[in-house]
């Protein structure tokens, strides 16, 4: 069984299901994998798949995480924290299948019922897809240790977000250990709520792209950055503020980033696109509206390495709070090529809707969009307008 504990998990999906609770809690969604590296897949794959996502319906919060996340999380309320204990995962929202070397995964149900499968359901791809295939880690760890120091030598603070694409939960826990051993306080935490309890370090994590993808849906693309902030913020209050920019499009989060907003969110999520062009237009945006923009964070977190960190963190330190999430570059640097996988929303039903209608995401790099190509086309018109 490779998720052994409800949560081996990112923390921005249970501070999504908690939003999703309390603002969405009769909509309905569909997400499907996507295999952007055209990865194939070994025979009996699907079947393997199905037995791993089966054997996660056993699955319950722990005593001992229970506490952890009460301690850690102040911002979930009691009535939360009964719900998610209350929690069980149900296989039958997954549909596995497997045309020769194509791999096909589709979740559909309520919001709040599906939003807890992607990470751990990537996770399982990533790691079965290696023990499939018969690759063997490579000796990693002088590796880790080396990027530790030179990570923490340049003071760059880290969170792990490798969970999605690493090669093993083992390599997983490895690897945060050997962070937590070179890195000093430039360790600010990981993404994965059991590997922080085990580690004793802080989760880490806000919102993701679907928040986003499914109020375009609900709200409409003109209204949906700012009708995302609004809902956060009235769930979080002022807590977990780290928006993400690029759902459509950077250009069009700082038009709808109000000053309000900007005031209450202490910083922001680069995802896509150039990280300096993206750190000059929000210390513009900042500044535009009397803020100083080396009061605010920016969360760079897009396939980085330790080279892009050296060069970001040139460019941008001293003139925001620059922080860094690295995912596989830690987590699958083991002498084998990384799956490049997602599992994105496809559609929404939100309550009162007769039907599901399509979700995108725009992205600031065409190569990252997803959604139908009608569907796109739409979204830009409708962004093209408020600009």
């Amino acid at each position: 069984m490779i998720i052994r504990d409800f949560t081996d998990n990112d923390l921005y999906k249970f501070t999504t299901l908690n939003a999703i609770m309390k603002k969405f809690h009769k909509a309905e969604v569909a997400y499907q994998f996507i295999n952007r590296g055209n990865t194939p897949f070994p025979d009996d794959f699907a079947n393997a798949l199905r037995d791993e996502v089966n054997a996660m319906q056993g699955l319950s919060l722990t005593p001992e995480a229970e506490s952890f996340i009460r301690q850690q999380c102040p911002y979930f309320d009691n009535e939360f924290i009964v719900k998610l204990r209350d929690f069980r995962f149900n296989p039958d929202e997954v549909r596995i299948s497997q045309h020769g070397t194509d791999l096909s995964v589709d979740i559909r149900g309520k919001w709040w019922r599906t939003v807890l499968w992607e990470v751990p359901v990537l996770a399982i791809i990533s790691e079965l897809y290696f023990q499939m295939t018969g690759q063997k880690p490579d000796d990693f760890k002088p590796r880790a240790i080396e990027k530790s120091k030179e990570f923490a030598a340049i003071g760059a603070h880290l969170t792990d977000f490798g969970t999605r694409r690493r090669f093993s939960f083992n390599v997983h826990d490895k690897v945060i250990a050997i962070m937590k051993e070179h890195m000093g306080n430039c360790l600010d935490g990981t993404s994965n709520v059991y590997l922080a309890m085990k580690h004793g370090i802080k989760p880490i994590g806000t919102h993701p792209h679907e928040w986003f993808m499914y109020h375009g849906a609900h709200f409409g693309y003109k209204n949906a950055n700012n009708e995302s902030l609004k809902n956060w913020v009235d769930v979080y209050k002022g807590k977990l503020a780290i928006a993400l920019t690029d759902t459509y499009t950077s250009d069009n989060f700082f038009q709808n980033f109000s000053k309000r907003y900007s005031e209450i969110f202490y910083g922001l999520r680069w995802d896509s696109g150039d990280p300096f062009e993206f750190t000059d237009k929000a210390i513009n945006h900042y500044s535009k509206f009397g803020i100083d923009p080396r009061e605010k964070i920016i969360v760079y977190s897009d396939a980085l390495n330790l080279e892009k960190v050296k060069s970001i963190r040139k460019y941008a330190g001293g003139k925001v709070k620059d922080l860094y999430g690295i995912g596989t570059c830690l987590t699958n640097d083991v002498g084998v090529t990384p799956l490049n996988i997602v599992i994105k929303m496809t559609a929404a039903k939100p309550e009162g809707f007769s039907d599901f209608v399509p979700v995108v995401k725009l992205s600031d790099v065409v190569e990252k969009n997803t959604g139908v190509s009608k569907e796109i086309k739409a979204c830009l018109k409708a962004i093209e307008q408020v600009q």
